[in-house]
């Protein structure tokens, strides 16, 4: 499982970094700076701007959305490697 960090715009002036844990079938778990899992998403493979949140998610939709982008930008980074 590949793991990866990102930093998203939260509604401070700062940027918030958070760990990206990838699952199978497009999930991937979401963990803040004290490494607690705050979310599970798992983004619609056919439809990029479709995904579903766990049940606990602790993080509202504008962050969701964010840390939706960022996912998809590290993946294109990395097929771009490939």
């Amino acid at each position: 499982m590949e793991q990866f960090k990102i930093e998203v715009t939260d509604t401070s002036v700062f940027g918030r970094f958070l760990s990206i844990k990838a699952l199978e079938n497009e999930q991937y778990q979401i963990y803040n700076e004290q490494q607690e899992r705050i979310a599970t998403i798992e983004i619609d493979h056919e439809d990029h701007q479709h995904f579903r949140q766990s049940l606990d998610c602790k993080v509202g939709l504008p962050l969701l959305n964010s840390i939706r982008d960022s996912i998809l930008q590290h993946q294109k980074q990395e097929l771009a490697i490939r």
